[in-house]
């Protein structure tokens, strides 16, 4: 056993907070179930108006002659909106009634630099850089209840959004979450007998030590983790595509599937930025998006009620195409929500229309949907948030009506 590859990955594990709160949540708890909210970000500014055309607005088709072809628009049977056809695997939970999409919908802030426009989206706090913790981070503070695990970003590093939450861990693997891993020992039962072998060659001789005591109550913890993994990781393997999303999604769903009381989830999907040749990067891109959420929401099974994702934005891209066959940073675009009790098979938000005394400065699709009350409105049905002004400060509006 090596003693610094122990020390280092059980600090690693929980993102800087290994002792002693995250354990004694651990053994204070030992039954999952709760809901859970999973953020999507839809890093570099998705095309809203290519995602899910208005498909009744004559200005549509005059400003976007190469982008906006009736060929590629998958009827909704709803008046007024299609999904671009590359999206149908998301169709059967469009009719069901367990995808809602929210168009129109971004930030009050102007801003149409990705950096400012992410950071502003994950703090919480439009305009305002400064903000020392994420939206998320503010809504897990909100939470009664502590869990084993209750907030995760699949990623390298903890998002913005995360920033400041005690205990939020972040984790490419979900073998990083086991004792074999923190220990350097194999997997199985073996791999359990030498982390155990591990911790009491560290902490046995001096017990009555206090970092002794907490090192003891963290391999503890760890154990009861171990065998919920274990639990959430059986069955036969689900069904995704090969896209870059579709291990995190999987990785996601096996940890809420072992019930170790998750609350918060957090995913990246990035390439949205398209200045040229949008058809064939958004064709592909919506493709991979659309079927590894269709897989995601197949492979929670009985927990998918209990599970609602975001996948939103920064902003979205301008109504008139360029000369490279694409679209430059705009203001307004969409957001999907899956699952989670939500009220799906429609639009939610109020349309602004594409005639040019409505574009927001002449260009860009306006934002008539905060993005602050579609967060709102989910971080109080998943996660019992009360006072949404708590989680964003400085907003003055109120939770998205009739989302759930």
């Amino acid at each position: 056993m090596n003693r610094r590859l122990l020390l280092k990955h059980g600090a690693l594990v929980a993102a800087g907070s290994f002792l002693p709160v995250w354990t004694r949540r651990a053994l204070a708890q030992e039954t999952g179930g709760s809901k859970v909210l999973v953020f999507l970000f839809l890093r570099g500014a998705l095309d809203g108006l290519h995602a899910v055309p208005p498909v009744d607005e004559p200005r549509l088709y005059a400003l976007r002659p190469q982008l906006a072809r009736r060929e590629d628009m998958a009827d909704l049977g709803v008046p007024g909106f299609a999904l671009h056809r590359s999206m149908e695997s998301l169709l059967p939970f469009w009719r069901d009634g367990s995808l809602a999409i929210v168009h129109a919908i971004g930030s009050p802030d102007p801003t149409r630099s990705h950096f400012d426009a992410q950071d502003f989206l994950e703090l919480g706090t439009p305009g305002v850089k400064g903000t020392p913790d994420g939206w998320l981070a503010r809504s897990l503070a909100e939470i009664r209840n502590p869990s084993l695990v209750e907030a995760v970003a699949v990623s390298q590093r903890l998002p913005r959004s995360l920033q400041g939450a005690r205990g939020a861990l972040a984790f490419s693997s979900l073998d990083q979450l086991r004792l074999h891993a923190l220990a350097g020992a194999p997997a199985g039962k073996k791999g359990r007998i030498e982390a155990q072998a591990a911790f009491d060659a560290m902490y046995g001789l001096h017990s009555d030590e206090p970092v002794a005591a907490s090192g003891k109550e963290a391999f503890a913890a760890l154990q009861l983790l171990e065998g919920k993994l274990e639990g959430g990781l059986e069955g036969p393997a689900p069904d995704y595509p090969k896209a870059p999303l579709s291990q995190p999604l999987r990785q996601l769903a096996r940890l809420i599937k072992a019930d170790v009381g998750l609350r918060i989830g957090c995913l990246d999907a990035g390439g949205w930025d398209t200045h040229a040749a949008q058809p064939a990067r958004l064709e592909s891109g919506l493709r991979r998006l659309a079927e590894s959420l269709a897989a995601f929401q197949r492979d929670l099974g009985r927990r998918a009620s209990d599970v609602m994702l975001i996948a939103a934005t920064e902003f979205g891209r301008t109504v008139r195409q360029n000369g490279a066959n694409g679209t430059d940073h705009g203001h307004a675009s969409i957001a999907f929500v899956l699952g989670g009790g939500v009220r799906g098979g429609r639009i939610h938000g109020t349309w602004p229309g594409l005639q040019e005394n409505r574009l927001y400065e002449g260009r860009d699709l306006a934002v008539t949907t905060d993005l602050r009350s579609l967060l709102a409105a989910a971080a109080k049905a998943q996660l019992g948030v009360r006072d949404v002004r708590r989680v964003f400060p400085g907003f003055d509006g109120a939770p998205l009506p009739g989302l759930v």
